[in-house]
């Protein structure tokens, strides 16, 4: 049972695809101090991205940059970055700049780049069967499942101090998970959505530090 279990956990490894990708637009840098907001935009159908993944992602990128929570960066600058009021471009920045208050609420959180995140992680495939029973002399489940998940996110960087957009980051990881039943049921978790948010974090600091290729 132990070997079965080695070989599947390899195999998992083995089925998770990843694939992290950037467009530069303009070069990009950030100080000592200046820090970036996290921002989840409404993804298709309406739906937005997880909560849990946008968590995620201040976690990573908070062990190497400076991030203000998005709900206090929204509650400054009120009503402004409210889902119906948010610009959807950068075309809108300058205009938003010269509203009353918000130039000077930005300046004093000090956000450089503001990053928009949309995606999410969704189930592609899936086969198999599970039946469980029970008893007078106990019960148990046999049977094999799997499923496979697709968590496709993209990251729009925009610099405030430039007032225009410095390019996007985009992250798919596709893994299949497995659970096999002898008895007891054995999920074996291909973990998609933290390897997403693990790939775009580590990404999205190398290109607001502009440690990836410059733009010509």
């Amino acid at each position: 049972m132990r070997i079965f279990l080695v070989i599947l956990s390899i195999i998992i490894s083995a089925c998770a695809t990843e694939r992290v990708e950037d467009i530069r637009e303009t070069s990009t840098g950030i100080l000592e101090g200046e820090g970036i907001v996290i921002m989840a935009r409404s993804y298709h159908l309406g739906n937005k991205t997880e909560a849990s993944f946008v968590k995620c992602l201040n976690k990573e990128l908070g062990k190497d940059l400076r991030v203000v929570p998005s709900s206090e960066f929204i509650d400054a600058l009120f009503p402004w970055f409210e889902p119906r009021t948010a610009p959807f471009d950068t075309k809108g920045l300058p205009t938003l700049m010269e509203r009353p208050g918000v130039a000077k609420k930005i300046a004093e959180k000090n956000v450089r780049y503001m990053v928009w995140v949309d995606g999410d992680t969704d189930k592609v495939a899936g086969g198999g069967s599970l039946s469980c029973a029970a008893g007078p002399g106990g019960g148990g489940c046999f049977g094999f499942a799997w499923w496979t998940k697709d968590s496709k996110y993209n990251a729009a960087v925009w610099d405030l101090a430039a007032m225009k957009s410095a390019g996007t980051v985009s992250t798919d990881v596709t893994g299949t998970s497995y659970m096999p039943a002898i008895v007891i049921p054995i999920p074996l978790i291909s973990r998609t959505q933290t390897k997403a948010c693990k790939g775009l974090a580590d990404e999205l600091k190398l290109f607001i530090n502009d440690e990836t290729n410059p733009v010509d």
